[in-house]
Protein backbone atom coordinates (compact mmCIF):
# COMPACT_ATOMS: atom_id res chain seq x y z
CA UNK A 1 0.00 0.00 0.00
CA UNK A 2 1.20 3.49 -0.84
CA UNK A 3 2.10 5.86 1.99
CA UNK A 4 -0.66 8.51 1.97
CA UNK A 5 1.66 11.08 3.60
CA UNK A 6 3.24 11.54 0.17
CA UNK A 7 -0.08 12.51 -1.44
CA UNK A 8 -2.53 15.41 -1.39
CA UNK A 9 -6.22 14.78 -1.96
CA UNK A 10 -7.85 16.92 -4.65
CA UNK A 11 -11.57 17.33 -5.35
CA UNK A 12 -12.63 17.64 -8.99
CA UNK A 13 -16.17 18.36 -10.11
CA UNK A 14 -15.97 18.75 -13.90
CA UNK A 15 -13.79 18.00 -16.91
CA UNK A 16 -11.07 16.44 -14.71
CA UNK A 17 -13.36 13.63 -13.52
CA UNK A 18 -12.68 10.03 -14.60
CA UNK A 19 -13.33 9.46 -18.30
CA UNK A 20 -13.72 13.17 -19.09
CA UNK A 21 -11.45 15.25 -21.38
CA UNK A 22 -9.11 16.77 -18.77
CA UNK A 23 -8.69 13.67 -16.60
CA UNK A 24 -5.33 12.89 -18.28
CA UNK A 25 -3.96 16.04 -16.61
CA UNK A 26 -4.42 14.20 -13.29
CA UNK A 27 -3.38 10.72 -14.38
CA UNK A 28 -0.26 11.93 -16.21
CA UNK A 29 0.90 13.46 -12.91
CA UNK A 30 0.36 10.20 -11.01
CA UNK A 31 -3.17 10.99 -9.87
CA UNK A 32 -5.15 8.10 -8.41
CA UNK A 33 -8.91 7.91 -7.94
CA UNK A 34 -9.96 7.85 -4.26
CA UNK A 35 -13.76 8.15 -4.16
CA UNK A 36 -16.93 9.51 -5.70
CA UNK A 37 -18.75 11.67 -3.16
CA UNK A 38 -20.44 15.04 -2.89
CA UNK A 39 -20.00 18.39 -1.24
CA UNK A 40 -21.83 19.48 1.86
CA UNK A 41 -25.11 21.21 0.86
CA UNK A 42 -23.48 24.66 0.70
CA UNK A 43 -22.61 24.97 -2.98
CA UNK A 44 -23.96 25.93 -6.41
CA UNK A 45 -22.62 24.65 -9.73
CA UNK A 46 -22.51 26.75 -12.91
CA UNK A 47 -21.74 25.93 -16.53
CA UNK A 48 -19.09 28.54 -17.27
CA UNK A 49 -18.77 30.42 -20.56
CA UNK A 50 -15.67 30.47 -22.73
CA UNK A 51 -14.08 27.09 -21.97
CA UNK A 52 -13.22 24.30 -24.40
CA UNK A 53 -13.76 21.66 -23.25
CA UNK A 54 -16.76 22.94 -21.29
CA UNK A 55 -16.19 23.31 -17.55
CA UNK A 56 -18.26 24.01 -14.48
CA UNK A 57 -17.58 26.43 -11.67
CA UNK A 58 -18.26 25.42 -8.06
CA UNK A 59 -19.22 28.27 -5.74
CA UNK A 60 -19.77 28.13 -2.00
CA UNK A 61 -22.91 30.03 -0.98
CA UNK A 62 -24.50 31.15 2.27
CA UNK A 63 -28.10 30.48 1.21
CA UNK A 64 -29.69 28.13 -1.31
CA UNK A 65 -26.85 25.65 -1.51
CA UNK A 66 -27.12 22.02 -2.53
CA UNK A 67 -24.82 19.00 -2.47
CA UNK A 68 -22.81 18.67 -5.70
CA UNK A 69 -21.35 15.36 -6.87
CA UNK A 70 -17.59 15.25 -7.27
CA UNK A 71 -14.60 12.95 -7.21
CA UNK A 72 -11.63 12.92 -4.88
CA UNK A 73 -8.27 12.07 -6.42
CA UNK A 74 -4.87 12.00 -4.82
CA UNK A 75 -1.79 13.49 -6.37
CA UNK A 76 1.83 12.93 -5.38
CA UNK A 77 2.95 15.93 -3.33
CA UNK A 78 5.72 16.71 -5.81
CA UNK A 79 3.15 17.12 -8.64
CA UNK A 80 0.49 19.11 -6.79
CA UNK A 81 2.01 22.53 -7.57
CA UNK A 82 2.38 21.69 -11.24
CA UNK A 83 -1.30 20.71 -11.41
CA UNK A 84 -2.60 23.75 -9.51
CA UNK A 85 -0.41 26.20 -11.44
CA UNK A 86 -2.15 25.19 -14.67
CA UNK A 87 -5.64 26.10 -13.45
CA UNK A 88 -6.99 29.05 -15.47
CA UNK A 89 -8.97 31.93 -13.97
CA UNK A 90 -11.76 32.26 -12.96
CA UNK A 91 -11.11 28.81 -11.52
CA UNK A 92 -8.83 28.38 -8.57
CA UNK A 93 -8.13 26.10 -5.64
CA UNK A 94 -9.56 26.31 -2.16
CA UNK A 95 -11.02 24.22 0.64
CA UNK A 96 -14.19 22.27 -0.11
CA UNK A 97 -16.35 20.74 2.62
CA UNK A 98 -17.56 17.26 1.74
CA UNK A 99 -20.86 15.60 2.68
CA UNK A 100 -19.23 13.83 5.65
CA UNK A 101 -17.91 17.14 7.05
CA UNK A 102 -14.29 16.51 6.08
CA UNK A 103 -12.44 19.03 3.91
CA UNK A 104 -10.30 18.64 0.81
CA UNK A 105 -8.47 20.94 -1.59
CA UNK A 106 -10.32 21.39 -4.82
CA UNK A 107 -11.59 23.48 -7.69
CA UNK A 108 -13.63 26.56 -6.82
CA UNK A 109 -14.81 29.43 -8.99
CA UNK A 110 -14.63 33.18 -8.51
CA UNK A 111 -18.09 34.69 -8.02
CA UNK A 112 -17.91 37.16 -10.92
CA UNK A 113 -17.78 34.30 -13.46
CA UNK A 114 -21.09 32.90 -12.26
CA UNK A 115 -22.96 36.13 -12.98
CA UNK A 116 -23.22 35.33 -16.71
CA UNK A 117 -23.18 31.54 -16.35
CA UNK A 118 -25.96 28.94 -16.29
CA UNK A 119 -26.84 27.57 -12.84
CA UNK A 120 -26.88 23.77 -13.22
CA UNK A 121 -27.05 22.92 -9.52
CA UNK A 122 -30.41 21.16 -9.95
CA UNK A 123 -28.64 18.48 -12.05
CA UNK A 124 -26.59 17.35 -9.00
CA UNK A 125 -23.24 17.65 -10.73
CA UNK A 126 -21.30 17.85 -13.96
CA UNK A 127 -22.12 14.31 -15.06
CA UNK A 128 -25.81 15.13 -14.59
CA UNK A 129 -25.35 18.19 -16.80
CA UNK A 130 -23.54 16.17 -19.48
CA UNK A 131 -26.25 13.52 -19.44
CA UNK A 132 -28.98 16.16 -19.64
CA UNK A 133 -27.25 17.79 -22.64
CA UNK A 134 -26.17 14.62 -24.48
CA UNK A 135 -27.03 14.20 -28.10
Amino acid sequence: MTDTKDYINVAVCGAHMAGLPLNPQLTSLGGEFVAATSTAPNYRLYKLNGFTPARPGLLRVINGGVAIELEVWRLPVENYGKFVSGVPAPLGFGTITLADGSTVNGFLCEHYATLNAIDISHLDGWRGYLQDHAG
